[in-house]
């Protein structure tokens, strides 16, 4: 007798399924408390949340029985003036995760390689078994800096079709040299360079502007972290303008919706708001970092993000993470090799920090 499971693709079904941060109102039920008393520092999210204005809209959709623009003329448009890179440069997905799978769909046959340079983020992995390619993996160096000669020699004898770098990496915050990038877009390669935390880096650190004027790179941003709007999934990218024909024909047809749509438009009509206040999270960023260096057992490391990755040094990280969730306070911990002693904190809001701060004194 024939099974479902019978048809499915070998190499999924020996994947490993990616691990997400817990549901918010998951931890909530399991810890007792209510999701207003939760400090949550463990997704990267704006804490301050959504700009008033967005709710507002999306109160009042008016069409959200017809279905969307399958180009997203209206937002690329608009990027576009935000930007300075042309539309027809600008894909818009439901989150830089669907652009990453929409690129890796595009480019890669089945076995396939693309190259990562772990620690970072962990979809452009997933994204490339689930595609059923393989993952050529350079390791950082100290400090999380890029081993350049590694990649040039995996470049040489693994022919990667595509290099992922995120700038600033998630989880460390580290943001990549100009020098380094040049020396990659030198290479045989597609690098594809995520800019989801440029918002917190210094000013000129993007380099979103570029690609039209380059046949190998792709710069891939969200509105999920600087914007607020996570729970909305609203991404874009970059692409060569070789590419932008494939990409919208492959694309789902309305893959961003009404409400990510309308959310987005609002926000780059508040970007002086919204500029505000990455300024306050950059500020709460130093703030929260000269704290963490007061806690005798953690070591954090410099970020130019919304997050600050701590070492912790006389005990077990995971061990750490529980106690600090007991407390309603929930921080990320990474179950990998490298970040076993470990935890990535996000920037949140004062008073947040200042619930961190006491916390992990009383736990010294």
């Amino acid at each position: 007798m024939f099974s479902a499971v019978d048809g499915i693709r070998p190499h999924l079904l020996a994947i490993k399924a990616y691990e997400p941060i817990s549901p918010f109102e998951v931890v909530s039920e399991r810890l007792g408390r209510s999701p207003e008393t939760i400090v949550k520092l463990d997704g990267n999210e704006n804490p301050f949340g959504t700009l008033p204005a967005v709710r507002e809209a999306l109160g009042k959709l008016r069409f959200p029985h017809i279905y969307p623009d399958p180009q997203s003329t209206l937002l690329r448009d608009a990027l576009s003036r935000h930007t300075r890179v042309p539309a027809e440069n600008l894909l818009a997905g439901a989150g830089s995760d669907e652009l990453i799978d929409l690129l890796m769909r595009l480019m890669l046959e089945p076995g396939d390689r693309i190259l990562v340079c772990p620690p970072t983020f962990g979809m452009y992995a997933f994204s490339a078994s689930v595609n059923a390619a393989a993952v050529v993996e350079v390791h950082r160096g100290p400090g999380f800096a890029l081993d350049l000669a590694g990649i040039e020699r995996a470049v040489r004898e693994h022919r990667p079709k595509i290099v992922f770098i995120a700038s600033p990496n998630n989880p460390d915050g580290s943001l990549l040299p100009t020098e380094t990038l040049e020396i990659l877009l030198g290479m045989p390669v597609l690098v594809a360079l995520d800019e989801a935390y440029i918002e917190f880096a210094p000013s000129g650190s993007s380099r979103l502007r570029e690609v039209p004027a380059r046949e190998n790179l792709v710069v891939l941003r969200t509105f999920s972290k600087w914007a607020g709007l996570a729970g909305l999934r609203v991404g874009y990218g970059a692409f060569p303008s070789s590419l932008m024909p494939h990409l919208q024909k492959i694309k789902q047809p309305y893959n961003l919706s009404v409400a990510g749509t309308t959310a987005a438009l609002v926000c780059l009509q508040g970007v002086d708001e919204l500029e505000t206040i990455g300024r306050k999270l950059v500020t709460e960023r130093q703030r929260l970092h000269a704290g963490l260096q007061e806690i005798s057992y953690l070591s954090p490391y410099p970020s130019q993000s919304n997050f600050i990755l701590c070492r912790v040094v006389d005990r077990q990280a995971v061990e750490l993470q529980a106690a600090l969730a007991r407390r309603g306070i929930l921080v990320r911990y990474f179950d990998t090799p490298e970040l076993r002693d470990h935890l990535r904190i996000t920037v949140g809001r004062p008073e947040q920090t200042e619930i961190l701060l006491a916390a992990l004194s009383e736990l010294e």
